[in-house]
């Protein structure tokens, strides 16, 4: 077995595990493959419902040859072979890592386009041309993470430009602290209606008392690196 790459057998073989529902951890298993590998590989190729055995073999031969024509494509402010394996690397892992946190493939992957960008921005053109993809996908992947306060826009002329920052994560942490908060009091009326002293009140109360102690130390948390972040600027 060469390493870590997978053969056409091997992505055959994940394909039929996504579709009969295996865990990833034991598709791997199967395989003989670190989970690590099975995730990047679904990650990279349609992710859980999209993933396509003859598909994900195409995908991995075009990669190879496009690195070989331009090893530094993908990454061109570093410099050297290894940095820029390094660099790919990295970002097949974090675009696994928000999958498995429920985020939708292709948003992953301009999310981390953005965010992984030498400036934190790229153009909707941009990111048509690095990830090979129409407009439209571009655009519903741009209109969840813009509801969810994780990226910004701004019109240049007849271009739109996209950005994320540091502040992504306090943004999008006080907007999870508000969803628990909301947890917390519904669970709560419910507590009242059913009756505390019934199994279903008080589940509903034990409930509320989880999520507001939950969205509490949330709340701090992104206060204080809130502040934290502002006194980095000053």
């Amino acid at each position: 077995m060469p390493g870590d790459r997978l053969t056409a057998e091997d992505r055959r073989r994940i394909a039929e595990g996504l579709a009969a529902g295996l865990a990833y951890a034991e598709i791997a298993r199967r395989l003989g493959r670190s989970r690590s590998t099975v995730t990047r590989e679904i990650a990279r190729n349609g992710g859980p419902h999209g993933y396509r055995a003859a598909r994900a073999q195409h995908a991995t031969s075009w990669r190879a040859r496009r690195r070989k024509r331009a090893p530094h494509a993908d990454v061109p402010h570093i410099t050297g072979d290894r940095a820029a394996g390094t660099a790919r690397e990295f970002e097949e892992q974090f675009i696994a890592m928000m999958i498995e946190g429920g985020m939708a493939p292709m948003t992953a992957r301009v999310f981390a386009a953005l965010f992984l960008s030498e400036g934190g921005s790229l153009t909707a053109t941009e990111l048509v041309r690095q990830l090979h993809v129409s407009p439209a996908t571009i655009s519903n992947a741009t209109k969840w993470l813009e509801q969810r306060g994780m990226i910004a826009r701004e019109r240049e002329a007849r271009r739109v430009r996209y950005l994320v920052d540091v502040d992504v994560w306090y943004r999008t942490w006080a907007a999870s602290a508000r969803s628990i908060a909301l947890w917390a009091d519904t669970a709560r009326h419910g507590a009242t209606i059913f009756g505390t002293d019934t199994p279903t009140g008080d589940r509903l109360r034990t409930t509320s008392q989880f999520f507001a102690l939950l969205g509490h130390d949330m709340g701090q948390a992104a206060e204080h690196w809130r502040q934290v972040l502002s006194m980095r600027r000053q």
